[in-house]
Formats: C-alpha cells, structure tokens, sequence
C-alpha cells in the first residue's frame, strides 16, 4: 500500500505558478530521487509533503498513520537543547508509545481484556518493535555517532555547535524517529565519506519510504531505485536507477523531439489541403474535417513540446574551460619528513610523497584529519611543524579554497577578477558571464555581499582563467548542481597540467584521479587508480587474518567431544569465507571500470553482507573452540 499519492498538485507563490499536475506515489521501500534544476520547487514540494506549506490544487492522500520527517538545510531552532534532547525530540510518538503499552499493561494487570484494548496494545507493540523495540534510544544514539558526533556531544548544547554540525544534528533527528516517509533535502551536505557511506547503508536498510534531493551522483546511484523530476511546471516520475533514468532521458528527449517535429510536418501538410479546398463545395466537409484534426495535431504537438522543455530544461552550465597551461619541470611537487599541526594538536607526520608533471591525485580522509592544513602547507600559507616543501622548475600553483580565502573583497565582481586574472575590462566581463555574472548589476555587485554559491563561482572563475598548471582544489563541487559537477569533471579529465583535488565527490575522484593519497595514522599512504580502487585495496586491507589464525588456533586447542563439529565447520567456512573474498575483488574491479552498473552495485552490496555474516559465525565458532 503507498504511504502517500499526489494528484495534479499545483503550487504557486505570490500568483505565479511554481508547479502544476504534479502527479506520484510512494511506497514503502521506495528511495526516490527527487531531481530538477535550482528552482523548481524540490524543497517547497518536501514541505509540502510535511505539512509545513500549503498548495493551491490537487490531492494528497496519506496511508492512515504515516509518520513523517523531514530534514533540510534550516538550522534547528530549539537552541535551548542538547544534541541528546533535540535528536529525541523527533521520536515523541515512540516516546507516548511507550506511555501507552505502559498504561495498557496496568489496565490488563488489572483483568481488562477486552478487543479493543488488546488490538490498541498489539498494535502500539507492533509500532515499538518497528523502531527496534525498547532500545530505540540506543538506536538513536548510534545515528549519532554514524553522523560522526562523539559521545561527549550528546550532552552539549545546541549553540554551542557549528552550522555544518546543526544540519548533521537535523539529519540525526530525521532518521532516529524511526518515520514512515523520510524526507531528505541535501543530505550529503557537511558529511566526510565515511558519514557518507555509513548513511549509504542505513537508508538501504530502512522499512520506510524516502525521497531524498541531493547533488552526489554516487550517492544518488547507491541508494535510490526511482526518479521524480521537475522541471517546466511539470513533474516526470520514472521507476529505475539513477543512470538508468540519464540514458531513458536523454531518450525521451530525442523522441518529443522528433514527435514535434513530425506533427508539424502533418499540420503543414493539412493546412495546405484547407488552403486549397475549404472554399469548394465538393471538398467542403473534408476541408472542415482537416481542420479539426489540425486541432488535435496541435495539441499533440503541444503537448510534445512541453514535455521536450521538461526534459531538457537547464539552468546556464558554468562555462569551464581552463587555459593551456605552460609546461613545468618533472617533479612537480615534492615532500620529505613533513610534518603539518593546528596549534598543539598534531595532525600529520613524516609525509613524504611527490606529484610528477600531468598527474591528477586525490587526497582524501576523514573531516578534520589535516586535508585543508596540509593543502594550505604546500602553498606556504602555513609552515610546517617539521619537514620540507619543494616546488619544482616552472611550477605555476592556483588555489581553490574551501573557504574562498583568497577572494579580494575590497571592490566589486569585477574589480575582483581583473585583479586577480589581468584581464582587460571586456574579457573579464565574459570570463564572469561564463560564470552567470551576467550584466552589469550582477558585475558591480560588492564580494562582500556575495552569497556562499556566488562566492564558489567567482572563485572557480578565477581558478579558469589563472593559466597555472598545478591546480589545488578544496572542495570545489560545493553549492554546484549536478550539471555544473560534470562539466567540471570533464574539464579536469581533459586538464594537461597537475591537479590536487580534496573532494567529498566521490563520482568526481573516481572520474579525475589516477592515484589516491589517503591519510591514514596521521601520516599519508598512495594508492594506485581513483576512489573505486582505493576503496577496494581500504577494504582488502581491513579483513582480519581470520583463517590462518584458526588454523594456528586449531593445533593447539583440544575442544570438548560437545565441540568436536567446530574445526570442520570452521574449516567449511574459511573455504566460504576465501571464495565471497574473491567474488567481491571481482565484483569491484568491474566497478572500477563501470561505478555507475547497478546490477554490480547491488551484487557487490550482497556478497560484501554475506561476508559479514560468514565472519561473524567464523567468530563465534572460533571462540568456542578457544573456550
């Protein structure tokens, strides 16, 4: 049964229509995609779903008892609660649950049994159990910590933490409320990889239906089995994958298109006929005839029209297209020894790796692990704690920082990027028309009063026209949509000079990167290929040596005759455990060719839980055998 259905929903702001005939539903175990441009009413639809803004036509029909949460990118407004207190406060119908079953028992203790109050006391058990029985409250806690809060946090007040901090406590609050309908606006935002993935699993593993709005493609592709698109007013729902519904797009384009096209060609060719005959007597009624079909055709075509507008409605695509860079030596950049702290606290030690001519390197690692300090090191804004920084011959560095630091904010848009590029005035002013400055308003404007995306676009602008040939990017996908991320793929897939990208992306450090610099133990280890072949080699590394010390185990010990089934069952389950270990490495290497398969996908999601089981048993067994 679906949680909710939406008929021809229709909303408008200040009179002007924002959507109409939107049209879907949503069952439990749908993960849907919600996708359009900037604009298009993605999050006004989410809150209408949540009750929090009205609309002018259409139906919405909820399944009785549906719970809904919401997370989006408003900070909390509950400033005088913990962490622990305001993540609670999205499961107060668990919370009266309990109440309920608890005053229910005392009615039953006291002999009353009624059907009414066994059916209210079976199905507020059944509501309990769905959220994990009693313990929900651990449950909640451990959202936390999956969302990368720590112990200690759980206690601290809300104000005293950062805005990325408060979206990941909104998030915390949406999904430990244990919901029907989940909805999510930008989740990945303020999330390290390892968040990422954690939040990857739970929403695979949740009993509930979600539509979700993010810009991550792989993300997108892990986790969500439909589409619903808006665009033009209109909405397209489509049941499959997200690359699926790419190819299945780009299709229908090509189909309205064509289907326009040729009902145009009929309704010439019948105009024609009514031109010629409508005034002859014999060819009247045919002519008359013609002309209501001419109607029809013309609605067809319409109708063909609008749906070829929707498909390929978009918002201006940042221009990216880098200069060709000078040629720099070999060796491009150059680390021995080093070490990077901010204040007393350590972050790196003895990083030693060099970064030769034309190489596209990712480095990644948890928030907070010394990405943006070692970044800022390299260029010399920082010195280093211990060790060397060396720059090769003919190296010309060009920073793109996760703060946009380097941004003059003393003038206007355009003061800005003459300055920083040399640019005469008229090619500044198409350097930031590429980059939607367009006009003179947009131009004039002071930095200072730029907005957080505005400032990403000026900034990506002065990276383009910088003509370095050893960029360093920090986080440059950020408050770009979709499109505007694969144009920047694909300009640094085609970029001939140096790249050090630092990037929560992982489709994009999958697509740029041939080496991986991953820091690990407070000190950076290479990795071959992009971010499908470091997560693999990550994963290899971390399985435990479970079947060699089983068999040093299984010389020494002497089970009980109760236990004598143990060895052989183990021995039976290393042999699993060593064909799941090669399937997976198989499995992965054709994600490395391919990330956006989904049938691998979801193989390699299978056979990577079934290893965690043939593990865990491996365990217990091999505990027993130890006792």
């Amino acid at each position: 049964m679906a949680l909710v259905i939406a008929s021809q929903l229709r909303k408008e702001l200040s009179g002007w229509q924002l959507f109409d005939g939107v049209s879907f539903k949503v069952e439990r175990r749908d993960r849907i995609a919600l996708s359009g441009p900037n604009g298009s009413g993605k999050t006004t639809l989410l809150r209408i779903l949540n009750g929090e803004t009205d609309y002018q036509g259409g139906e919405l029909v909820f399944s009785k008892g549906t719970r809904v949460a919401l997370h989006d990118q408003r900070p909390p407004l509950d400033q005088g609660l913990t962490l622990r207190e305001y993540v609670l406060s999205g499961a107060a119908d668990l919370v009266a649950t309990e109440r309920e079953l608890r005053d229910l028992e005392h009615k039953m203790a006291d002999g009353r049994h009624d059907q009414a109050t066994l059916r209210r006391y079976s199905d507020a058990q059944a509501r309990l159990e769905h959220a994990g029985g009693y313990a929900w409250r651990d449950r909640a806690a451990s959202v936390v910590r999956g969302l990368g809060f720590a112990e200690p946090d759980l206690d601290r007040p809300l104000e005293t933490f950062s805005g990325g901090e408060l979206t990941r406590a909104s998030l915390a609050r949406a999904l430990g409320g244990d919901p029907d309908l989940l909805l999510l606006d930008e989740p990945t935002n303020h999330l390290d990889v390892a968040s990422l993935e954690w939040l990857e699993q739970e929403l695979q593993s949740l009993d509930a239906g979600i539509i979700l709005v993010a810009h991550d493609r792989w993300f997108l592709e892990a986790v969500t089995n439909g589409v619903l698109e808006l665009g033009g007013g209109r909405s397209i729902s489509f049941a499959g994958p997200w690359h699926a519904w790419r190819i299945e797009k780009a299709a229908r384009a090509s189909a309205a298109g064509k289907t326009a096209d040729r009902l145009g060609v009929d309704i010439e060719r019948l105009e024609r006929f009514v031109e010629r005959f409508r005034y002859k007597k014999n060819k009247a009624k045919q002519a008359q005839a013609k002309l209501t079909q001419i109607g029809r055709l013309e609605r067809e075509r319409q109708q063909a029209s609008g749906e070829l507008e929707s498909l390929t409605m978009r918002q201006k695509r940042l221009g990216f297209d880098f200069l060709d860079p000078p040629r720099s030596g070999r060796t491009v950049i150059e680390t021995k020894g080093l070490e990077v702290a901010a204040g007393s606290k350590e972050l790196l030690h003895d990083v030693g790796f060099a970064l030769e001519r034309g190489e596209h390197v990712a480095l990644v690692g948890p928030n907070g692990s010394g990405k943006t300090t070692l970044l800022e090191t390299l260029l010399a804004l920082r010195e280093p704690v211990a060790g060397s920084v060396r720059l090769g011959h003919g190296v010309v560095a060009a920073y793109f920082s996760q703060h946009e630091v380097e941004l003059d904010e003393t003038g206007s848009v355009l003061d800005c990027a003459q300055k920083a590029t040399g640019l005469k005035r008229p090619q500044a002013q198409n350097l930031l028309g590429r980059f939607l400055f367009s006009g003179w308003q947009e131009q004039d404007k002071a930095v200072v009063k730029l907005s957080g995306g505005e400032r990403r676009r000026l900034a990506l602008a002065l990276v383009v026209a910088s003509g370095a040939n050893f960029l360093l990017l920090d986080e440059p996908t950020n408050h770009l949509d979709l499109e505007s991320r694969e144009a920047l793929e694909l300009a640094l897939e085609a970029f001939p000079g140096t790249v050090l990208l630092v990037s929560h992306d992982r489709a994009l450090l999958d697509a740029v990167a041939h080496r991986t610099l991953a820091v690990e133990d407070l000190t950076i280890h290479s990795y071959d290929g992009g971010w499908a072949d470091y997560v693999r080699r990550r994963d290899e590394l971390a399985v435990p040596p479970a079947p060699p010390a089983l068999k040093a185990a299984a010389k020494t010990t002497k089970p009980e005759v109760s236990k004598q089934k143990s060895p052989s069952e183990l021995d039976r389950l290393e042999a699993e455990i060593a064909e799941r270990e090669r399937s997976i490495a198989e499995l992965e290497q054709r994600l490395a060719d391919d990330w956006s398969d989904t049938d691998t996908l979801a193989a390699h999601r299978s056979a990577r839980e079934e290893l965690q089981t043939l593990l865990s048993r491996w365990e217990r067994l091999f505990d027993q055998a130890q006792a």
